[in-house]
């Protein structure tokens, strides 16, 4: 049996752990508290153009809606600090996408089937590791996505996080000498299914988009 001492030296270590990577979500989806906003079209969609509809939703205001660029912007309500101007780094496809250690992207772009549902803007500056986003976005496919910097001076609650992290090392490098064991690979936290949001709801209204995408692209499909 473990003495109660060292029991809480261990509850004391995991805890540390799982604060200090509290945000490390492995999985971003449509419209969570990491959604910095939604355009439609999207398109054209080019680095220039895709930088410029993510700077333009940097500068608006929460939970606002407005017509610009050629696009229809909604800004959701989740508040990051203050934003960095956005610039393009790179482009991907598929849904796994690599922000290596953290620091080095803040936005990422989304682009869903042609014209008919748009782009979901996800923040992730206080994100880091390899990360999963939807691969069908309102029934539309997942067709490229975009990195977009050029990183945070001072990630949100980046000093506590460091301070947690340090913690967490040392106190785990202490649970192991006096416990003698072998910890594992602490598990990432998921973020939670999420129905569509009111951003999503709201973009919809304005765009009357009551059509199947599926169907819009089948329909575009030659012959």
């Amino acid at each position: 049996m473990i003495p109660r001492k060292k029991l809480a030296l261990l509850s004391a270590a995991f805890c540390a752990v799982m604060l200090a990577f509290a945000h490390n979500t492995s999985a971003l989806t449509i419209g969570d508290t990491q959604e910095l906003g939604y355009v439609w079209p999207g398109v054209p969609s080019g680095n220039a153009q895709r930088t410029i509809y993510v700077n333009h939703l940097v500068g608006m205001a929460l939970g606002s809606l407005d017509v610009a660029n050629g696009q229809i912007s909604y800004r959701s309500n989740n508040a990051f600090g203050s934003l960095p101007t956005a610039v393009w780094a790179l482009n991907g496809t598929g849904t796994k996408v690599n922000l290596g250690g953290g620091g080095l992207y803040t936005y990422l772009f989304a682009r869903y089937d042609g014209s008919i549902f748009g782009a979901e803007v996800w923040y992730v500056g206080n994100l880091s590791g390899i990360i999963t986003i939807p691969a069908i976005g309102g029934g539309c496919r997942l067709v490229e996505w975009t990195l977009v910097g050029p990183g945070v001076s001072g990630v949100p609650d980046g000093g506590t996080t460091a301070m947690l992290l340090g913690a967490a090392l040392g106190a785990l490098g202490m649970a192991r000498r006096v416990l003698k064991i072998s910890l594992g690979t602490v598990p990432r936290p998921m973020s939670r299914n999420m129905d569509l949001p009111g951003s999503l709801k709201t973009a919809r209204f304005f765009l009357h988009e009551q059509q199947s995408c599926w169907a819009a692209s089948w329909k575009q499909k030659p012959r």
